[in-house]
């Protein structure tokens, strides 16, 4: 099993920053090859913001986020970090950390296995 608990959220202006935290925890965790962003707004569906390789590194953003957010991990803490830039109000949503056990998963949702509670992210114009 898998416990992962988000924090950092919370309200900004737009062009403000915030950087969100994930800590991973449980016996699966060693077991994690992938970490992932993912937010949804109120009426809207789950979108995928950024994953991070836990092994390799390798990083995948959604387009909208693109030179504005920057998802890092710290392994050794079991940490995911994103570093969210130049904040828009249409950034708003609550943000979940997910945790993927297989490779390939780029940022579909449906191949993540554990999640968060989220932590709600508001931008105001």
């Amino acid at each position: 099993q898998v416990l992962l608990v988000e924090s950092g959220g919370g309200s900004v202006q737009a062009g403000g920053s915030l950087r969100l935290s994930c800590a991973a925890s449980g016996d699966g965790s060693s077991s994690i090859a992938n970490m992932g962003w993912f937010r949804q707004a109120p009426g809207k569906e789950r979108e995928g913001v950024a994953r991070i390789h836990s092994r390799f590194g390798t990083i995948d953003y959604a387009n909208s986020v693109k030179g504005r957010f920057t998802i890092s991990q710290d392994n050794a803490k079991k940490m995911v970090y994103l570093q969210m830039n130049s904040l828009k109000p249409e950034d708003t949503a609550m943000y979940y950390c997910a945790a993927a056990l297989l490779n390939d998963v780029g940022l579909s949702s449906n191949l993540y296995h554990y999640w968060g509670q989220g932590t709600q992210v508001t931008v105001s114009s």
